[in-house]
């Protein structure tokens, strides 16, 4: 499988899988296709959070390169809403 998927397509496509493999209707050779498939689509995703995170610690650096921090000295972090392509600023304590 070469196609690339959005991260919320390959979630689902996921989803399907792991109900397909979970019937007892599915065949070994099925069972395996559809593991290599997952396999793929599970690198895709994690693929895609790192650069997110990539981006998102990027984001929450100050201007000189230092990691901005909270009121107890631990690193700022901010919220993202799934299906929301903006980061929704708010502080986590």
């Amino acid at each position: 499988m070469t196609e690339q998927f959005t991260f919320e397509k390959a979630y689902d496509r996921l989803e399907e899988i792991l109900q397909n493999l979970s019937s007892s209707e599915v065949s070994l050779d099925t069972s395996l296709s559809l593991y290599e498939e997952a396999t793929t689509l599970i690198k895709q995703c994690n693929k895609k959070l790192t650069a997110a995170e990539q981006k998102i610690e990027k984001l929450l650096k100050e201007d000189d390169g230092s990691i901005l921090l909270d009121s107890n000295g631990e690193p700022k972090k901010e919220t993202f809403e799934h299906g929301s392509e903006t980061l929704i600023s708010r502080e986590v304590d």
